[in-house]
């Protein structure tokens, strides 16, 4: 495994050789034609960065986790994986910190622990990968897909908690 990337590298100059492409220059456009792109895509990062930091030091996410904990527990999410199920969409290492705190409460292999791992594995950060995917696009209007997926989302950490209680 340790020479997988070495090995891919040596297949990609030859085949180039063979079709008489140059893989320097290949890849010197493709650096060039990735810079604009990712300058066009830094104001979207940064302000979902900025909002998400918001939503935590604002409080809004204790209220919002205080305020929903009721309605999860009835469909199934435990009060402790609230927060969790509420930062994942925002922020991936937020949720990673989230994750790390309920290990180091519950212990690893809890219920809850469980639960939170598979909830941090199904789910995705809706809102940097929008920022991100739909930055480039003439598409602006994210109102459908983001919705879609905070559901599918959802979903899924219903049913991570469903899954690991009957393990």
């Amino acid at each position: 495994m340790k020479y997988f990337i070495p090995i891919l590298f040596l297949v990609i100059f030859i085949y180039s050789s063979v079709k008489k492409v140059k893989p320097y220059d290949s890849f010197v456009e493709g650096v060039k034609s990735a810079v604009p792109f990712t300058v066009s895509i830094f104001p979207y990062l940064v302000s979902i960065f900025i909002l998400c930091e918001l939503f935590e030091i604002s409080g809004i996410s204790k209220i919002l986790t205080d305020l929903l904990s009721p309605l999860f527990n009835l469909l199934g999410i435990p009060k402790e994986l609230t927060k969790l199920v509420l930062i994942k969409p925002f922020s991936g290492s937020g949720s990673l910190a989230v994750l790390t705190e309920i290990f180091n409460t519950y212990g690893v292999d809890s219920y809850l622990s469980r639960s939170a791992c598979v909830i941090y594995g199904s789910s995705e950060t809706v809102f940097y990968v929008a920022s991100v995917y739909f930055a480039g696009s003439k598409t602006k209007n994210l109102t459908k897909p983001i919705i879609i997926s905070l559901f599918a989302n959802f979903v899924s950490c219903v049913f991570a908690c469903f899954i690991c209680k009957i393990i």
